[in-house]
């Protein structure tokens, strides 16, 4: 019994290896931190983040959910058919060819899956991907529930990470206001590729396991694949500061999950609904996208500032960010000298090579003071990046 359920595992990792889809969602991942590089180096003559952060980021920081994703498949035995997954594998490359990452939230993923297959059903048509054939579904079959309760987690993940890494992979864009006058945007464009543990019709579990799965399709057995599930998060802010746009935006994905995995459960009751959830769920997630572009789109929170030098980004492990600073703060004083430009900051600097002594007015519009040592070695601007 155990061996076969290793061997079944083992067989399940190595469906993964040989998944298109995790091979180009790696190079996308790649192109990510080449084009962000690229554009720091010409908004500020520097990169801000190593140009594999993405990579890094779309590879680990799905781990341990995946890992709880993969319990809770298996043991609560949500199933994904063949079919559906094929037909995903194909929206998802689709997506990640088009750049444009708004398609790539789960729910969105998901329920478009789903329309091509309750379509193919409504023409009565079919067609081949890998020598599966692909043939259509009803639009309230039974097999659309656990796939709509899968999506709904999906996207409470999305929402979990854009709240962890949102903020942080923000990348700055120096952009020409309306009158002509330059400000500062943020720029937040990701993947994370999540390896999931994933129920298929089979025939070597269900002998030893004989509950198996509570979503079921007839009699048949399954077997376990190990999926590459992507999910793609962009959207970008100017009104306000990435470190309150972001967890807002993470907040409002999260609940909407929340609402598409309770619809997904009512539909183990009632079928006809999860198809609905799906579509309306992928719709109120496109609105979401719109809604906080369309209020974010006239004003800029970090812009050059009579009050002093506006900060546009602090360089990691620099002196700034040992000082707290954050994206949006405006520096008044250097060294005792008032600031308003990049050579002003660096020739205040040189007032004392050693130490540095700041004014700062906060998010809040308090002021408050300052200081670190500075390094030989340290950034020549203390590790900030202007608004110029």
């Amino acid at each position: 019994m155990y061996v076969e359920i290793l061997l079944e595992l083992l067989r399940a990792i190595g469906r993964f290896f040989i998944n298109p889809v995790f091979y180009i969602a790696i190079i996308f991942a790649i192109f990510l931190g080449y084009r962000r590089v690229k554009r720091e180096r010409k908004s500020f003559n520097i990169r801000i983040l190593s140009g594999w952060l993405e990579l890094k980021n779309s590879l680990l920081a799905g781990l341990i959910v995946s890992l709880i994703l993969s319990f809770v498949m298996i043991a609560v035995g949500l199933t994904m058919t063949p079919e559906f997954l094929l037909v995903l594998m194909a929206i998802t490359v689709l997506g990640l060819v088009l750049f444009t990452f708004h398609l790539l939230s789960p729910v969105v993923l998901f329920a478009v899956s789903a329309a091509v297959l309750v379509l193919l059903d409504a023409v009565g048509q079919e067609f081949t991907i890998f020598g599966v054939e692909i043939s259509g579904v009803m639009w309230h079959d039974a097999i659309l529930t656990p796939i709509c309760i899968m999506a709904g987690l999906l996207l409470i993940v999305e929402g979990i990470q854009i709240r962890k890494y949102g903020t942080y992979l923000a990348s700055p864009i120096l952009e020409k206001t309306k009158r002509g006058l330059k400000a500062v945007s943020y720029l937040s464009k990701q993947i994370w590729i999540l390896p999931i543990f994933t129920l298929i019709p089979g025939d070597v579990i269900p002998s030893y396991v004989p509950y198996w799965p509570q979503f079921t399709i007839g009699e048949q057995a399954f077997s376990l694949v190990l999926f590459p599930f992507v999910i793609g998060f962009q959207q970008i802010t100017r009104k306000t500061l990435p470190v309150y746009f972001y967890p807002k935006l993470a907040k409002s994905v999260t609940w909407l999950g929340v609402v598409v995995v309770l619809g997904g459960i009512a539909a183990y009751f009632m079928a006809e609904i999860a198809f609905i959830v799906l579509v309306a769920g992928a719709c109120i997630r496109l609105c979401i996208v719109l809604q906080y572009k369309l209020r974010d789109r006239d004003a800029y929170a970090v812009a050059p500032s009579s009050k002093g030098a506006t900060i546009a980004a602090v360089l990691p492990n620099s002196p700034a960010e040992k000082m707290g600073l954050l994206a949006g703060e405006i520096i008044k004083k250097v060294n005792g000298r008032e600031v308003q430009t990049e050579r002003e900051l660096y020739e205040a600097l040189q007032v004392n090579a050693a130490h540095c002594k700041l004014e700062v007015l906060g998010h809040n519009e308090e002021l408050r003071l300052t200081q670190h040592v500075v390094h030989s070695d340290d950034h020549h601007r203390i590790g900030l990046l202007l608004a110029r």
